[in-house]
């Protein structure tokens, strides 16, 4: 066990709390956790690098610095993680939201018209992040952010009580689409668990001290997509959006459990790589008269085809639905790859 941290200036502090962490983010891990233990904000270690803070103080630094030391994330120690244009506080009932989920919701916004009543819902809420980001960008929007974990939801409602957004999103407990009510829904996005159980980096990192069930789902990861998939199309309206987020290497894996007969059309955002770890899948829902496998709907912006190992992206945006073998014809591709 390390010796206490001795009292020293603010400046010595942060040099011990330096040398006992590891990693290149040790000097702002420490400058985050020194101003959270003298409850100043990181500009008033600059400012007054010769002050000696108080022996609690400084004992509050000591216990964070050997927390972080032995793996706790700094987002837990501090109990708040900044997403989207909001500060969310957190504990480690949830998942910490990193910043790739924040392409997610930007996919969602490019689907949502300002301006226009929508009915939302978020899938496995955990600190209630894509829930609150999506309620506060889209006002006239009603959002029902759903978790299994009474804990997530206690954590994710006072996030919307704080940011004043309890009046608009309301929270249910349940598993995925079970407890989805007031549907039908224009768009539902989730950002669920895709880890491969036997994964070795469970047992590392951060990933230690974040509840497994928001992480891990089944030997192959997918598990909780699979059910998503197969019942989100029930609570969609027609024109609907189903957006998820998975892992890098499972877009092939994710994009076959989407249903073949064609309730589902295929449609992926373009490779969107963030920190190397996820991208989004997004699937939509046919309008109604939209069933015909060789039309694509005039509301359909973007469509990335994969075929063997080809990725084209064809860009449509119209008021009348178009043939696919027109567009192909533009772009060169069969219509085979279509439907393929």
């Amino acid at each position: 066990m390390p010796p206490p941290m001795a009292t020293d200036s603010i400046a010595g502090l942060l040099r011990e709390g330096v040398r006992r962490l590891s990693g290149d983010e040790a000097r702002i891990e420490a400058e985050l956790l020194l101003a959270a233990a003298l409850e100043r904000p990181r500009s008033f270690l600059f400012a007054h690098p010769e002050q000696v803070p108080a022996a609690d103080a400084a004992a509050r630094f000591g216990a964070l610095i050997e927390a972080r030391a032995a793996g706790r994330p700094v987002a837990q120690l501090l109990g708040r993680r900044g997403f989207w244009t909001f500060e969310l506080t957190l504990d480690e009932h949830v998942l910490i939201p990193r910043p790739e989920t924040e392409r997610l919701v930007e996919a969602a916004l490019e689907r949502l018209p300002a301006g226009r009543p929508l009915v939302l819902a978020d899938l496995g809420t955990g600190s209630g992040a894509i829930a609150l980001a999506l309620a506060r960008e889209r006002p006239l929007a009603r959002v029902l952010a759903t978790d299994a974990s009474a804990a997530a939801l206690r954590v994710a409602r006072a996030n919307a009580e704080r940011l004043g957004l309890s009046g608009r999103v309301r929270f249910t407990e349940g598993d995925w689409c079970a407890a989805l009510e007031g549907g039908p829904f224009d768009l539902i996005a989730s950002n669920p668990p895709y880890i491969e159980d036997a994964d070795p980096h469970l047992a590392e990192g951060d990933l230690r001290f974040e509840p497994r069930s928001a992480l891990a789902s089944g030997a192959d990861g997918l598990d909780a997509i699979r059910r998503i998939v197969a019942e989100a199309p029930a609570q969609l309206r027609p024109g609907g959006w189903l957006l998820l987020e998975h892992g890098l290497d499972q877009g092939v894996a994710v994009r076959a459990l989407l249903p073949g007969n064609l309730h589902f059309l295929r449609a992926q955002l373009p490779e969107v790589e963030l920190g190397g770890a996820s991208r989004e899948l997004v699937t939509h829902v046919p309008s109604s008269g939209e069933g015909a496998s060789s039309v694509l709907p005039a509301r359909m912006v973007r469509c990335v085809l994969d075929r063997l190992g080809y990725v084209a992206e064809i860009e449509y945006i119209g008021q009348e639905p178009v043939e696919m073998g027109n567009l192909t014809k533009v772009v060169g591709l069969h219509q085979s790859t279509l439907n393929g």
